[in-house]
């Protein structure tokens, strides 16, 4: 169905091994649905949208990767030690292509191990392969200097890193327990709410957009500084995560997650009643008021007999 709906793939249709059995072929793993896949019905082209047509390719050319063999790539490393100072060199080599043939070009080279085959030494660009040393090895310094550098703040987010927070939260999480339970619930949210969630936080004032920077309104700010710890960290939603798996593997039921919940959440809201907010006066966006509608006249009229 791929080769006859996608011309550009049939290269990758021929290539495919069906035997290969990828980690993504794993059914214990399934619970609301399997990932979109093609199906086995032949698609009329034509009757596509260019938009659509482009999501149907990304799809397939994902689905036939687990039909290729892995990518295969060799990493070197050389510690040196020139006057007491410790000078790392690394480089990653491409062995087979594996799976990544299926990549454009453009994209392929920028999610190479080696970008575009440029080696480091301490994160700058060197020239040349690394040579084959063994350990203890003396070597020569050519040259050295001395680089004077100010660490930078971190970047705001964008659409696709606040995204990839979200579903990658684990490693905001100091506590292991916590963070095991987010690495395997994917983050925070699902992927039908999150962008509902991110979307709302922007209707309500609390984000707000320059140029592709995503950045923390001052009411957000305020409020996140006002809330009590444990709302504006992911451990009660980790929490929660693991008792609903628990629910669903039959290891707890349901008034053993609603009680705890119903209690920590009056709790919750007893620290709130006690913030005053001083913060967020004045600020932010009114109210939504729905204008109240007129009843509509109804007019009576004489009847003739």
């Amino acid at each position: 169905a791929i080769n006859r709906s996608c011309d550009s793939l049939a290269q990758a249709v021929s290539g495919a091994d069906t035997s290969i059995k990828s980690k993504a072929w794993n059914d214990s793993k399934v619970s609301a649905h399997h990932a979109i896949i093609p199906t086995a019905k032949v698609q009329d082209v034509s009757k596509l949208t260019k938009s659509e047509a482009h999501v149907y390719e990304l799809i397939a050319r994902q689905y036939l990767m687990q039909f290729y063999p892995p990518f295969e790539y060799a990493e070197k490393q050389i510690d040196t030690e020139v006057m007491g100072g410790l000078f790392i060199a690394k480089q990653k080599d491409t062995l087979a292509e594996g799976w990544k043939i299926l990549l454009p070009k453009r994209t392929r080279a920028e999610s190479s191990p080696t970008g575009q085959g440029v080696d480091t030494v301490d994160g700058e660009p060197t020239l040349g392969r690394l040579p084959t040393v063994l350990k203890g090895d003396a070597v020569h310094c050519q040259q050295a200097d001395v680089h004077e550098k100010q660490t930078s703040p971190p970047k705001y987010f964008t659409d696709a890193t606040l995204l990839s927070a979200v579903t990658g939260i684990a490693r905001y999480v100091s506590d292991t327990s916590i963070r095991k339970v987010l690495r395997e619930t994917d983050g925070l949210g699902t992927e039908a709410t999150r962008a509902g969630i991110i979307e709302l936080l922007f209707k309500r004032g609390f984000l707000t957009r320059v140029a592709k920077d995503i950045r923390a309104t001052e009411v957000g700010r305020q409020l996140i500084i006002s809330l009590p710890d444990a709302v504006s960290y992911p451990d009660m939603t980790a929490h929660w995560e693991s008792q609903l798996t628990a629910i669903s593997q039959r290891e707890l039921n349901y008034a053993g997650f609603l009680e705890p919940m119903t209690n920590s959440l009056e709790n919750l809201l007893a620290q709130v009643k006690g913030v005053t907010f001083h913060g967020l006066a004045g600020k932010g966006k009114a109210p939504y008021k729905a204008k109240a509608r007129r009843k509509p006249r109804v007019k009576k009229a004489a009847s003739k007999a």
